[in-house]
């Protein structure tokens, strides 16, 4: 028997291999390359208009909670009581994703603002430099402005007690 006849056994095993260890992943974690780095530099326009612009200066000097977010999003629907009673103590700044201005005011007209300042990522290109896959996300940053966390899907009390230690 020539060897040659065994290479499509071996390809055969080889993804088999490869869809075993795909199987044992976590679909839910998807890691970030920005962990343990300076969240990426932006300036952008504001939700509230006060102040006019939000820049990566401006979220610099104590930890916080970057949450983006849309009034499109269903999972943004999902958490939204949470952050509205986390927002009661800790600072959590927004960043409102592909959105229509006159959408997301009346979003939280309606469900209340648990964001110190929301900035307008319309055409989120702000997403993609904080690698974004989808609304929503919520990014911990240190109070130098180092990305230490990030929680892909709603924010829920579960994910919660993993972050909280981390807003020291």
């Amino acid at each position: 028997m020539k060897l040659w006849h065994l290479l499509p056994l071996a390809a055969v095993l080889g993804l088999m291999v490869l869809l075993g260890l795909g199987l044992q992943l976590d679909p839910r974690v998807v890691p970030s390359p920005l962990i343990g780095k300076p969240m990426p530099d932006f300036s952008l326009p504001t939700l509230e208009g006060r102040p006019a612009l939000l820049s990566a200066h401006d979220l610099r000097g104590r930890p916080l909670l970057v949450n983006f977010w849309a009034s499109w999003c269903a999972g943004c629907k999902v958490e939204h009581p949470f952050l509205m009673e986390l927002s009661r103590s800790v600072e959590i700044v927004g960043f409102n994703y592909k959105d229509a201005p006159s959408a997301a005011k009346d979003w939280l007209a309606q469900g209340g603002n648990p964001y110190r300042v929301s900035a307008l990522d319309a055409l989120g290109q702000a997403g993609l430099d904080w690698g974004v896959y989808g609304v929503p996300e919520t990014f911990v940053l240190d109070s130098g402005g180092v990305i230490v966390y990030k929680q892909i899907g709603p924010m829920t009390p579960e994910a919660w007690q993993t972050i909280k230690g981390l807003l020291q």
